[in-house]
């Protein structure tokens, strides 16, 4: 009897120490799959954020590089179709669609950079200005709640047409009309930072308000602030695509792809489809890159959703 108990007592301490050699290895084997899922995500916004930044940077070198001859007109060669010479055909004009997209696709990407950078400036100036008092805070807000009550493509068109269009006059209209919700994600950022323990310390120390913001609280905006300039890329690009299509925008002169899908319209009914079919999937992919790039940033610095920024 006894030598049966000792046997039974020895199987279940091997059954207990068996049961808990599997649950250490189901515990490893978690802590393994938790670990490549969290890294998953960074891998694969650097990887594909890596891409983005390769293609727009060929696309506006490209542009840039281009000579200007590569867009005269060539008569014998009109309304042909694609070819291994003309990868995106040419148009009534006898100009190659490809050289011009290019060159239409480096303009937009500029006119984006004027714009989302000013835009940029703006909110950070207004949200590090709702910081320095309650007045201000008050005033500001009711600025960001005006801007945000005015349907955003009017009130474009109207600055576009108040600034006479242009480069510098679409630039312009676009950067005041896409500032208010990152202006109001750093003033959030701001309220927040102010209620931190060295924020409070510094106050004590005798530092001006305007030092504390600047000094303290800028480098804890830096990131937010990037990641919502390159959210306001794409943005920025398809309304300056936008009202140059409507007429509001860059002159004929320049090349840009609003002008192209203007001027293609006229042509489609006559089967001229590649007149607007690739200079419009240049501007989504140009587009679909630069919101590539943002997500892929704010995954990698932490910080809020893209939808706020845009």
């Amino acid at each position: 009897m006894k030598q049966t108990l000792e046997r039974s007592s020895e199987q279940t301490a091997e059954t207990a120490e068996v049961q808990k050699v599997k649950t250490a290895n189901q515990e490893v084997r978690y802590m393994a799959a938790s670990n490549q899922h969290s890294r998953n995500p960074r891998q694969r916004a650097v990887i594909w954020g890596s891409l983005a930044v390769i293609w727009i940077a060929v696309v506006w070198l490209t542009g840039r590089l281009l000579p200007a001859g590569s867009t005269l007109t060539s008569l014998m060669d009109r309304n042909l179709a694609p070819t291994w010479a003309h990868p995106f055909g040419t148009d009534w004009l006898g100009r190659d669609m490809f050289m011009r997209t290019l060159k239409g696709l480096a303009t937009s990407i500029q006119v984006g950079l004027l714009a989302a950078c000013g835009g940029g400036l703006i909110a950070l100036v207004l949200g590090l200005g709702a910081a320095s008092s309650r007045a201000a805070d008050r005033v500001i807000s009711w600025i960001i709640d005006l801007f945000l009550s005015v349907p955003h493509l009017v009130s474009l068109v109207m600055l576009a047409f108040v600034f006479g269009g242009g480069l510098a006059g679409v630039a312009a209209a676009i950067a005041l009309t896409h500032w208010p919700n990152l202006a109001r994600i750093v003033r959030a950022e701001m309220i927040q930072l102010k209620s931190a323990e060295y924020i409070q310390i510094s106050h004590k120390l005798g530092q001006s308000r305007l030092q504390i913001a600047v000094q303290h609280m800028l480098p804890h905006l830096v990131p937010q602030l990037f990641v919502g300039v390159l959210l306001i890329f794409p943005h920025a690009i398809l309304h300056e695509a936008a009202i140059t299509f409507l007429g509001l925008g860059l002159s004929p002169q320049q090349p840009a792809i609003g002008i192209i899908l203007s001027e293609s319209m006229r042509y489609l009914s006559a089967g001229m489809w590649w007149l607007a079919f690739f200079p419009g999937l240049a501007l989504l992919l140009v587009v679909r890159a630069f919101d590539v790039l943002g997500n892929s940033l704010k995954t990698l610095t932490g910080t809020g959703s893209s939808r706020e920024v845009r």
